[in-house]
């Protein structure tokens, strides 16, 4: 039950930080950090986390061109 809380607060901070980054590199570092903190609260590897969440961070807006803060 515990680990299922701290998905879900880790999931409600990555939501609202979601969009943030004005450039690829931005987000890609938003996405580096969401990525190793869902890692870490759900016991998985911090490297992998990180550079999943980077590597959609750094795509988003390649993809959904219309997404907020997607310039």
């Amino acid at each position: 039950m515990a680990i299922t809380l701290r998905l879900f607060g880790v999931l409600a901070v990555a939501a609202t930080l979601a969009a943030c980054g004005e450039t690829d590199v931005e987000r890609a570092a938003t996405g580096a950090a969401i990525g190793g903190a869902v890692a870490a609260a759900t016991d998985g590897s911090l490297a992998e986390g990180a550079l999943y969440g980077a590597a959609a961070g750094a795509v988003v807006c390649n993809v959904t061109p219309g997404a907020p803060n997607c310039y």
